[in-house]
């Protein structure tokens, strides 16, 4: 998963948006230990301190924490993960559904539309 960031956002918020959606994924699992942040920093090509306010902000959402001689771990509370998980889910099918209105399709129409791809994506 690459670092995409751009000059639209703070690159901290892009850093925080990419964490959580790499922990979210399973890319960094519930309970494993996280990259140094000199190396993250690095994969980045960001500044350490500012790789270092983003680990800071997922601390303090809950899903890292740090072993004071060991370095930063994902959350294992599962419970946690699921429901952000939900809760990107559902800002992504917001997002889906104001873009189908946009384009003249009702709820109704995107659902239709959504379930014959899936049932395309099977044969």
């Amino acid at each position: 998963m690459a670092w995409e960031l751009n000059a639209d956002r703070p690159i901290y918020v892009q850093l925080v948006d990419t964490l959580r959606l790499r922990i979210l994924t399973g890319y960094y699992p519930a309970g494993g230990k996280l990259p140094p942040v000199r190396e993250l920093a690095a994969e980045a090509a960001v500044n350490p301190n500012t790789m270092q306010r983003a680990l800071a902000e997922l601390e303090t959402d809950g899903l890292v924490y740090t072993q004071r001689t060991s370095g930063r771990f994902v959350t294992d509370d599962r419970q946690l993960l699921e429901e952000l998980r939900r809760q990107l889910a559902r800002r992504q099918l917001e997002k889906l559904l104001t873009d189908m209105k946009e384009l003249g399709y009702s709820p109704e129409e995107t659902a239709r539309l959504l379930e014959q791809m899936i049932g395309e994506r099977q044969e």
